[in-house]
């Protein structure tokens, strides 16, 4: 029997992923690929960093030249067209700056901003200068911002957020830059509990959630941010996206994988295995 060459009428949702690549699959580029996959969306990407990478760490990684990035972020948009976008490790305020200019040229697509300063292991992935070229150039373009309690602090200036209350504050200092949802992540607070506080159009939500046993945590923003920019190129509204990519991230985490003698990945095709005889 032969077999069929006719192409789906359709044109799928897009989504692009401006970011680090990971040599380990766990995080960066490949694992937002991953998720886009998972939710039945065309994955695209910029690569604006290489790094050598495993469960142990980041032991090394060398950035793309701003024009390069620039240029991968065009072709993308200028043929297949971008239905929403992320961003997770930037590594250099050039980079911040070229990447934000690019994704204006295109049309300013919905985006969602993983502010990424320091790896899972604790290797810084933002230098200190770029923090203020991303308050200044990037979150005005966001959509989304998914920062952790202690990027969250960064980006509203605090020195530690340790509280509930610590949370929305930093929240409403960090949307006076001009995306419109931030999502601030709970999982660092002591204790048993990993809230996450979604302020969208001065409500503030909270994602209630147990905290979920289990060393193999690594991609856990980038699979989250990823998730959440996965739902915007589908159409749903950015609290809504939020909630969802959660939901989705929780049982990625709850489904890691056993790889490495550090912290393992979590895994964004979850739903196959569920699928599995």
């Amino acid at each position: 029997m032969a077999m069929s060459t006719s192409r789906p009428a359709t044109r799928p949702p897009v989504a692009l992923t401006v970011a680090g690549s990971d040599s380990g699959g766990g995080a960066g580029i490949e694992a937002d690929l991953k998720t886009f996959e998972a939710h039945g969306v065309w994955g695209t990407a910029a690569v604006v960093a290489v790094t050598a990478q495993n469960t142990l760490g980041v032991q090394a990684f060398e950035t793309v030249s701003a024009d390069l990035v620039r240029a991968q972020i065009h072709s993308v948009a200028s043929d297949i067209g971008i239905d929403a976008a992320k961003t997770g490790m930037l590594a250099s305020a050039e980079l911040v700056t070229a990447v934000a200019e690019a994704l204006a040229a295109a049309g300013r697509p919905p985006l969602v901003v993983d502010p990424v300063f320091v790896s899972k292991h604790g290797d810084t992935l933002l230098a200190d200068d770029a923090v203020g070229a991303l308050r200044e150039h990037l979150l005005p373009l966001a959509t989304v911002v998914t920062p952790n309690l202690p990027e969250a602090a960064r980006l509203a200036g605090v020195e530690r957020i340790g509280d509930r209350e610590g949370m929305v504050r930093a929240a409403e200092a960090i949307a006076v830059h001009g995306p419109g949802t931030v999502v601030v992540k709970g999982g660092h607070l002591p204790g048993g509990a990993s809230p996450d506080l979604v302020l969208s159009g001065g409500r503030v939500e909270w994602l209630e959630g147990e905290r979920i046993a289990g060393r193999h945590t690594h991609g856990t923003g980038c699979v989250l941010s990823a998730a959440i920019a996965a739902e915007l190129a589908r159409g749903m509204d950015p609290p809504d996206a939020c909630v969802a990519a959660k939901r989705f991230v929780e049982r990625a985490i709850a489904a890691g994988v056993e790889l490495g003698a550090g912290v393992g990945p979590v895994n964004p095709g979850w739903e196959r295995l569920l699928a599995a005889p």
